[in-house]
């Protein structure tokens, strides 16, 4: 008798076996993933259907995003989650934190990388995370230069933390470490301030190339340093909003060509905002990465 579970298990390795296509990449493109931010209204309703949904699209690798504060994997302590991931026959190689500078009601907010990070670590380690990433800087936590050299020590310290659980560090950007400050760029200051053993990086291609930055160029000049990425395209409106995989004016097609170069081991669809069910833009996309991209 086939249940719920077997089918989704088989139907997922069905799907990546078909996804296997030898000597195009070196990097593991059987998984396909979704960063759940994108579908983060049903998770925080559901998380368990929306994770049935995510792989009945075809999805078979996730990234979470809302440890940092609850210290929780969308409600649940990290072995729940780790079940409930395992039994939608996903995988979860990344999940997303916060720094920590900013406070919450005047006191610190734990599960970042200043603050109770330890335990971060031992979760994630638990959850079967390979990578933790600090995803994003609030306005208060970016400055100038000086403070994202700070910012680089403290990643080097966090990465420190993270390899001896066996995990590695990554910073996701945005546009704003593209913005010159004394003629230098932080995202600069960040890939050369930081420990390229302790630390890597996720490159968010949407928002390297709004910010007029070649990601393919930035491969080039620090290779294998960018292990994960975020795929989401650019619309071609004065606005440059997101927009599907597939949809917009981001080249893919070319950037993948550097997947080699750049270390590429997990990729992850996202996309902020969506014209309407976040689930119909997330099924366009990999439609688009299905036939297009790997």
């Amino acid at each position: 008798m086939t249940t719920r579970r077997s089918f989704i298990k088989t139907t997922s390795l069905a799907s990546a076996a078909l996804f296997i296509k030898p000597g195009k990449l070196n990097f593991n493109h059987s998984y396909i993933g979704l960063q759940l931010y994108t579908v983060r209204d049903a998770m925080q309703k559901d998380p368990g259907a929306t994770l049935a949904k995510v792989a009945q699209i075809g999805y078979n690798s996730v990234e979470a995003a809302t440890y940092t504060g609850s210290e929780k994997f969308y409600g649940m302590d990290a072995k729940a989650f780790a079940a409930l991931i395992k039994q939608n026959g996903l995988i979860l190689p990344s999940s997303h934190y916060r720094l920590g500078e900013d406070q919450d009601n005047g006191k610190d907010v734990m599960g970042t990388m200043l603050h109770d990070w330890d335990k971060a670590v031992n979760d994630a380690k638990t959850v079967g995370v390979k990578y933790m990433v600090c995803a994003w800087l609030s306005p208060a936590e970016r400055g100038n230069i000086d403070h994202f050299k700070l910012l680089a020590e403290r990643l080097n310290k966090a990465g420190e933390t993270c390899k001896k659980a066996g995990i590695q560090l990554c910073y996701h950007n945005h546009d704003f470490e593209f913005i010159k400050d004394n003629d230098q760029l932080p995202y600069d200051i960040l890939l050369n301030n930081t420990d390229k053993n302790l630390v890597n990086f996720e490159s968010d291609l949407y928002w390297m190339s709004k910010a007029g930055h070649d990601p393919v160029e930035i491969f080039n000049a620090h290779p294998g340093r960018f292990p994960l990425w975020h795929i989401k395209d650019m619309d071609n409106t004065p606005q440059h909003s997101f927009t599907e995989v597939g949809n917009g004016t981001i080249d893919f097609k070319r950037i993948f060509k550097s997947a080699d170069k750049a270390g590429l081991k997990y990729f992850f669809v996202e996309q902020d905002i969506t014209p309407g069910d976040p689930f119909d833009s997330i099924t366009k996309s990999i439609a688009y990465i299905k036939h297009n991209l790997i």
